[in-house]
């Protein structure tokens, strides 16, 4: 079994865990629900509040805090999403976005009367569509996924046709952590002439993203997960450049007018990624973001993905050896060119085991219905912290049998 020391003697980002606060938590393995927070952050925050919220008030609006969704929103868009400026915004929660562009999408294509999502894809999602397809008297067209895998370019090329308006997956599974083959299902989509929608909440700040070499349509994520943004930080949507005057969303507000402060008469939406907005933005959710962009734009998209692959193999190498032995079954692709940042164990009874390992500080999460997650974010955890969790899991199980 590799010594998680010397991966940690010679990881090229260890250095990057000094930058976020310490906790009494023994292990933790959930960062692809929850990031933890930044030295900076909390240095931002005060900051924030004592010198441009109560020192300016008002004023910040003119100073700086207006422009933050498109800024942020460019920022992001260069550092992590493969995103020219003029494309991404940052705004709402996952779920509002995500609405928003489902709807855009498929008022555009009014004469289609399908939309295309796996039974397994994050539960937003498939509510959200669902709801979507009960307005507009609209058919989903379920594609069933093999569970320890996800979305495969042939089923989609299997079930699409003329009458698909809009093709919608996540980038990576939420349960499994399969890596789609986003640029291949794309190709797939635009040859039927269906706009694609991408959830990227599970993917980004751990896998690189390439959204206009891809050839993206409209995607969103959250910014809580490897982002680091922070509990119910917003969330942030892509419209690709060319689409963005074709499309209209559909939750009307001030924020997104054409001239707020007017306040006139009758809705006309800003033109670009502004018309994206609704309601006034929220500006203290979003400082945790610079620290964080910061910080991953300094360790780079590429060494961070190279460490999530290392950090993921050392879980399954864990796993081979400690786990399967007691009954654990691996429920994520074992290729690493196919699976995100986190792993997926599975054995019945794993929900009881969840509290124990709270208890002791060992934090992974669970999905049912009997699957333990093992979600190291690359800048924040370390090899050794991690063989110290899954040890526990390990030592657990075996007084259980």
């Amino acid at each position: 079994m590799t010594d998680p020391t010397a991966l940690d003697a010679a990881d090229p980002l260890a250095a990057y865990r000094d930058q976020f606060l310490a906790t009494d938590v023994v292990s933790y393995l959930d960062g692809n629900s929850l990031g933890r927070p930044l030295k900076a952050t909390a240095e931002l925050m005060d900051e924030f509040i004592r010198e441009q919220w109560a020192g300016r008030l008002i004023r910040g609006w003119t100073d700086e805090w207006w422009e933050w969704p498109i800024t942020l929103g460019d920022r992001l868009g260069s550092i992590a999403l493969g995103a020219a400026n003029g494309q991404v915004v940052i705004a709402d929660s996952t779920t509002v976005l995500f609405y928003k562009l489902a709807r855009a999408a498929v008022d555009a294509r009014p004469h289609r009367r399908k939309i295309l999502i796996d039974q397994d894809n994050f539960p937003t999602d498939r509510y959200v569509l669902e709801g979507i397809a009960a307005e507009r008297g609209l058919e989903l067209v379920w594609i069933t996924t093999d569970p320890v895998a996800g979305i495969e370019p042939a089923q989609v090329a299997d079930v699409i046709d003329d009458d698909v308006a809009l093709v919608s997956f996540s980038h990576v599974a939420y349960r499994s952590g399969w890596l789609a083959d986003v640029a291949a299902i794309n190709e797939i989509a635009h040859a039927a002439g269906a706009l694609t929608l991408w959830d990227l909440s599970h993917s980004v700040g751990a896998v690189p993203i390439e959204l206009d070499e891809w050839g993206v349509d409209l995607a969103v994520g959250c910014t809580y997960k490897y982002l680091n943004g922070g509990p119910g930080s917003p969330a942030f949507a892509y419209v690709r450049d060319d689409l963005l005057a074709e499309l209209r969303q559909p939750i009307q507000g001030w924020i997104g007018h054409r001239a707020s402060f007017e306040m006139g008469p009758g809705y006309e939406p800003a033109k670009g990624a502004r018309g994206l907005l609704s309601g006034t933005p929220p500006i203290l959710a979003m400082v945790p973001l610079h620290a964080n962009l910061d910080m991953l734009e300094s360790a780079g998209i590429a060494a961070v993905r190279q460490k999530s692959q290392r950090l993921s193999a050392y879980a399954l190498e864990l796993a081979d050896e400690w786990l399967v032995p007691l009954g654990v079954a691996i429920a994520s692709p074992r290729d690493p060119a196919r699976r995100g940042g986190h792993v997926t164990l599975q054995k019945p009874g794993f929900d009881t085991l969840l509290e124990r390992l709270w208890e002791r500080g060992v934090l992974p999460d669970y999905r049912r219905p009997d699957g333990l997650r093992i979600g190291p974010a690359p800048l924040s955890t370390s090899f050794t912290e991690l063989h110290t969790g899954m040890s526990l899991v390990r030592d657990l199980l075996s007084r259980a049998d």
